[in-house]
């Protein structure tokens, strides 16, 4: 399980490449929750989410020999944007593989990145796609399941400790726990009385099911928040969020559609649905905070299409049942 130090470590080794994304205090939401609310603007991370964090710390740990046997990853979303941008960078030659209903916008900005994007039928195939590349030499970069990933995020948390150093609460969104793992490790590491709440969808509940379990367990997704709900939550998220976090809260897709109009309205930003969760979440924790706290929603990525918007509204289900971490 990764440290502090581990955490530190990479944020040192990263930072040349990732964005110090704002952390900006909202007014309406102080209104709306009854305590002080800050949102931290990962969506403004280069590929418009937190995920070039991991990526870049995962590809910085590879030797020169190792790098140039070049890396595959597998994603149908925003790691398979940050793994390209980050390979594009770093000059590793990474194919991507995806699912080839993965929706054409995240396919398309993927390819713009320089990568190499190999199509199969579904998430069981794209994973032995991968496989196959991972057998002739390639090393694997993972969406979450990685110490180095998880590591990297957690640079996110250091920067919410020195921004808002009297933080109190911190709302996170949960896909296969490498982002709220990273984060907490930084937070707890550096204020242990920081409060972490973790939010999952109706049909996003991997890491629910792998509490209920007391362990990993398999999941098929079908929330239509398709940047949540892993295939299964990874082991050491699994015992981050057991030790640390104080609660994981199962809100439904329309609460996050709800929420996600709410903020491009009122807080002119356009979250993913896997951000706006975080604030329906936050609307029924508002009686475990004190008027005088310090909450930090982490709306973790904005890569959502028009296309998407206008079918949540129509109340449209385009939901395949897996994920795109």
């Amino acid at each position: 399980m990764i440290t502090l130090a581990d955490v530190q470590a990479a944020a040192q080794l990263t930072s040349p490449y990732i964005r110090r994304t704002p952390l900006m205090l909202n007014r309406i939401l102080d209104a709306l929750l009854g305590t002080h609310v800050y949102l931290k603007m990962e969506l403004f991370q280069k590929t418009g989410s937190f995920k070039p964090r991991g990526a870049f710390n995962q590809i910085l740990q590879l030797d020169e020999e190792t790098r140039k046997r070049g890396g595959v990853a597998v994603s149908g979303g925003n790691f398979a944007q940050a793994a390209a941008y980050a390979s594009a960078t770093l000059g590793i030659d990474t194919v991507i593989c995806m699912p080839a209903y993965t929706p054409q916008n995240y396919i398309d900005a993927t390819r713009s990145y320089g990568a190499q994007v190999a199509l199969a039928a579904d998430f069981p195939a794209t994973f032995a796609l991968a496989a196959e590349y991972e057998a002739q030499g390639r090393t694997l970069l993972h969406p979450y399941d990685n110490p180095h990933m998880i590591a990297g995020n957690g640079s996110l948390g250091l920067e919410l400790i020195e921004d808002v150093p009297e933080v109190t609460d911190v709302v996170i969104s949960i896909g296969g726990g490498g982002l709220i793992a990273g984060t907490t490790v930084a937070l707890k590491g550096l204020r242990p009385d920081v409060r972490v709440w973790g939010v999952e969808t109706e049909g996003a509940e991997t890491m629910t099911a792998a509490l209920k379990a007391g362990k990993s367990v398999p999941y098929t997704p079908t929330s239509l928040a398709k940047t949540l709900g892993g295939p299964y939550a990874a082991q050491d998220a699994l015992e981050i969020v057991q030790e640390h976090v104080e609660e994981v809260i199962v809100v439904s897709d329309q609460a996050a559609i709800n929420d996600q109009r709410f903020l491009l309205e009122r807080a002119k930003v356009l979250t993913e649905l896997a951000a706006s969760c975080t604030l329906a979440a936050a609307r029924t924790l508002t009686d475990r905070w004190e008027p005088d706290d310090q909450v930090v929603l982490v709306l973790c990525g904005g890569n959502e299409s028009l296309s998407n918007m206008i079918g949540y509204q129509a109340g449209e289900s385009n939901c395949r049942g897996a994920a795109h971490l």
